[in-house]
């Protein structure tokens, strides 16, 4: 069966959720998800009466993202497995290795940063929240977002994808020019004729995923491709996994209710408002005062006849409209609740904390979710981020057997800066404990300094002076200490009475002192 057979065979499998997510796309984001037989069109796009649905979308996949991917912290971390510690790998190196993996984790988060990854997986994730499901591929250069009309997916009874089908219009001119149409092909019934469907066909393969690309049901050549099964650059998700379903729910379909609500309750309150802002005049029939003459009046006019002819029709609404705005009001209040709109914190800078508790948020009000996102897009998504770099050369390669990668974007802990508090926090209560004196007894200064570096992500090359370094500059301040120890003697010799008689009166007579200056003084003597 071609990739064309096997579209349309899953598309069946697809049609209720595909139906389910464009009336979510509707109330929400209508440009978002469309029909498989559908083009987009902005004419053709039905403007929503209420601009709630999208606040609650963007609220939530913006919190999402800065969960998945937060901008100043890195949401994994590179450590030595544990059984490989003391047996395989010294534990003296320990601090070095955190050292090293510390810059190996900013190199990686450098290059997603340089990238448009966050860009297109903002995209996915607003998918995701509206319809509950999006296909991601990550390429050598850049990652690419498939809307559910645009791909079907099957998957075995555990849940893991077995098959993806992809489907893109491309004009014919980007084909290769040895690659004709057949005589039998069908159009797929695509209104332009210069247009043409091309069909990616993935399936998996034992320990590998293979896939190709296929148009006028024959494979263009040189499409074929592979990846290791723990690589792929197929990241196919859900925000909601149901058993037995190949596709998951999306969180405005629990909300499906009072969107739709909200939504009816907003057309009227618009259309009655119109109405009722509209103003009509009447005039008594037997009034001598002529409608014609009141309609032409300008402002100011003196207008013959009686005011009591004259009346303003009202609409009798205004308890009506208030028990529609109470109601509205519940209904926004119970949606802010469900997307997270309410607790919207303000910062100018986001912090570890920060991220800390957006995580702790989304995953006790989502229920699960934010570690269901963990599993099926920052694994694969790190994996594959990985194994590209290293293939490129921009990162050094990783044993596996040695060293794992290890997800840390949970509620548990945020990477490297979770084992700089740990860190800090223990060295702390040695201290208030067992006092300082124990504290330069028991703790090794050098490797808490590499720790704290390592757990900062901070690079100490030429910041941290070494042990042979310090030995060397404690023997010149010894022998600098010891030099001006002896010039400071030297100096104060120089000013003793010892070294001038003349200052000591105790001194006895010099031999000068006693040499006579005559003869005669000397006979007298």
């Amino acid at each position: 069966m071609n990739a064309r057979s096997r579209y349309e065979l899953l598309s069946g499998y697809r049609h209720q959720f595909l139906d389910m997510a464009v009336q979510c796309s509707e109330l929400t984001l209508p440009y978002l998800i469309q029909r498989d037989d559908s083009r987009m069109s902005y004419k053709s796009l039905k403007t929503p009466w209420q601009s709630v649905g999208s606040k609650c979308v963007v609220t939530l996949a913006s919190k999402l993202m800065l969960a998945l991917l937060p901008p100043q912290t890195s949401f994994f971390k590179l450590q030595v497995r544990d059984d490989k510690l003391g047996t395989e790998i010294p534990a003296e190196i320990r601090s070095e290795l955190d050292l090293s993996f510390a810059k190996m984790e900013r190199m990686v988060m450098d290059s997603i940063a340089a990238s448009s990854d966050r860009v297109t997986v903002h995209q996915a994730i607003k998918h995701l929240v509206v319809g509950g499901n999006a296909l991601l591929f990550m390429g050598k250069d850049a990652v690419k977002h498939y809307p559910l009309n645009r791909y079907v997916v099957d998957r075995d009874g555990n849940g893991n994808v077995t098959e993806i089908v992809t489907k893109e219009l491309i004009h014919k001119t980007l084909l290769p020019p040895s690659h004709k149409p057949s005589l039998d092909y069908n159009n797929d019934g695509t209104s332009d004729e210069n247009e043409v469907a091309i069909y990616t066909h993935v399936k998996r393969d034992g320990n590998r995923w293979i896939w190709y690309q296929e148009c006028y049901d024959e494979i263009i050549a040189g499409s074929e491709s592979k990846a290791p099964i723990d690589a792929s650059p197929w990241i196919v998700l859900r925000f909601n996994a149901i058993d037995g379903e190949n596709y998951g729910r999306g969180r405005v379909e629990e909300f499906f209710g009072d969107l739709k609500s909200l939504e009816g309750l907003s057309q009227a309150m618009v259309e009655g408002s119109a109405v009722a802002a509209k103003v009509v005049f009447t005039v008594s029939p037997s009034s001598t005062t002529k409608p014609q003459t009141l309609a032409k009046a300008g402002n100011g006019a003196i207008v013959q006849g009686r005011p009591e002819d004259i009346g303003v029709v009202q609409v009798g609404k205004a308890a009506d409209f208030a028990t529609a705005q109470q109601l509205m009001q519940t209904l926004e209040r119970r949606l802010a609740e469900g997307f997270l709109v309410l607790s919207v914190r303000q910062s100018e800078r986001t912090t570890a904390e920060e991220v800390r508790l957006t995580q702790l948020e989304l995953e006790q009000s989502l229920g699960g979710l934010f570690s269901l996102l963990t599993v099926e897009f920052l694994k694969p998504y790190l994996e594959r981020k990985l194994l590209v770099l290293q293939r490129s050369g921009e990162l050094p390669r990783i044993p596996k057997k040695l060293v794992k990668p290890t997800i840390v974007a949970g509620i548990n802990a945020l990477g490297r800066g979770q084992d700089r508090e740990s860190l800090t926090m223990f060295i702390t209560t040695i201290a208030q404990t067992l006092g300082p004196e124990a504290l330069m007894q028991y703790i090794n200064a050098d490797e808490a300094i590499k720790r704290l570096a390592a757990a900062q992500g901070i690079d100490v090359l030429n910041l941290v002076k070494s042990m042979e370094e310090r030995q060397q500059e404690a023997e010149a301040q010894q022998q600098q200490m010891e030099q001006m120890e002896l010039t400071k003697q030297a100096s104060a010799f120089a000013n003793s009475p010892q070294a001038d008689p003349t200052k000591n009166v105790n001194a006895p007579p010099m031999l000068s002192d006693d040499i006579p200056e005559s003869p005669e003084e000397e006979a007298k003597a």
